[in-house]
C-alpha cells in the first residue's frame, strides 16, 4: 500500500482524490485533511495576501501533524497550486522543506508538481488557463519561468475563490480549457486544485489536441513519484499513461 497525504484547504473539488484512488487501485491512498483557510466566512479568495495567508507554515504544520498521525504517509503534498506559488519558487520549496523537515517524509506541492510533471515530460511551451485574476497567475508564470518553462498564451478568468471555481460544471471547464492553447504550445496547464478536472482528463486531451496538465492530477502524480510508485492508468492523461 502506498499513501499519499494531502494537505486541501478549504472545500470545493476534493472529491477528486477519492476517484482518483478508485481509477489508480487498491494499493493506492490518497486521504485528504483540509487545512485551515481563515478570512471572511472561511472561503479560499483568489487574492495574494489572501494566498499567503493560506499557505503560511502554521495552517500547514497543523494538516501535517494531523495527516502523519492518522495515515504514516509515504509522501505529502500541499495539495495547492495558488497557495505555493505566491512565495516564488525558493519560497516554495521553503515551504514545503518546512513541512518535511517536522514530519520526516517527502513533501512537495502543487505548482512544484506542475514543474516536474513538464520536466518529466520533456515539455517546454505551454500555454496556461487559470482561474485566477491576472496578478495572481503571473506568480505562476514566474514560477516556471524558473525551469525555463516558455509560457505562450496566459487567459486569468478572475474567479473570486476557490469554491466559486469548484462549481464549475464539464462544460464550464471546456469552456475554460479552450481560452488559452497556443498553437506552439505543447501543452494546456489547469492550476487550481479547486476546479474539478480529473474524470475529463483525456476528453480535454482530445478536444484541445495536446497534453492537458491540471492540478489535482499533478499532485497525485508527484505525491506516487515522491513515494517511489510510478502507476499507470489509460484514464487521467498522457501525463499518467507515460508513467
Amino acid at each position: 500500500m502506498t499513501t499519499v497525504g494531502m494537505l486541501y484547504p478549504g472545500h470545493s473539488a476534493e472529491d477528486e482524490y477519492p476517484y482518483l484512488e478508485s481509477v489508480l487501485g487498491k494499493d493506492v491512498r490518497l486521504p485528504v485533511v483540509h487545512t485551515s483557510v481563515g478570512g471572511p466566512d472561511e472561503i479560499t479568495t483568489h487574492e495574494v495576501q489572501a494566498l499567503l495567508d493560506l499557505g503560511k507554515p502554521e495552517r500547514l504544520l497543523e494538516g501535517a501533524s494531523e495527516i502523519s498521525r492518522k495515515y504514516t504517509p509515504d509522501a505529502v503534498m500541499w495539495a495547492c497550486t495558488s497557495g505555493s506559488f505566491v512565495f516564488g519558487w525558493e519560497g516554495a520549496h521553503q515551504q514545503v522543506r518546512t513541512i518535511q523537515d517536522v514530519i520526516n517524509v517527502p513533501t512537495s506541492s502543487t505548482s512544484l508538481a506542475f514543474a516536474a510533471a513538464l520536466k518529466h515530460m520533456g515539455i517546454s511551451r505551454v500555454s496556461i488557463s487559470a482561474t485566477y485574476p491576472d496578478d495572481v497567475s503571473r506568480h505562476f508564470v514566474e514560477l516556471l519561468g524558473h525551469q525555463d518553462i516558455q509560457v505562450l498564451d496566459l487567459a486569468s478568468h478572475d474567479i473570486a475563490s476557490g469554491e466559486d471555481a469548484g462549481e464549475l460544471d464539464h462544460d464550464g471547464v471546456i469552456e475554460l480549457a479552450r481560452s488559452a492553447n497556443a498553437p506552439d504550445a505543447e501543452a494546456v496547464l489547469i492550476p487550481d486544485t479547486a476546479l474539478h478536472t480529473v474524470r475529463w482528463l483525456n476528453e480535454l486531451e482530445s478536444v484541445l489536441g495536446k497534453t492537458v496538465l491540471t492540478a489535482n492530477q499533478v499532485t497525485a502524480w508527484y505525491g506516487l513519484q515522491l513515494a517511489g510508485r510510478s502507476v499507470h492508468s489509460d484514464q487521467l492523461g498522457r501525463l499518467f499513461r507515460s508513467s
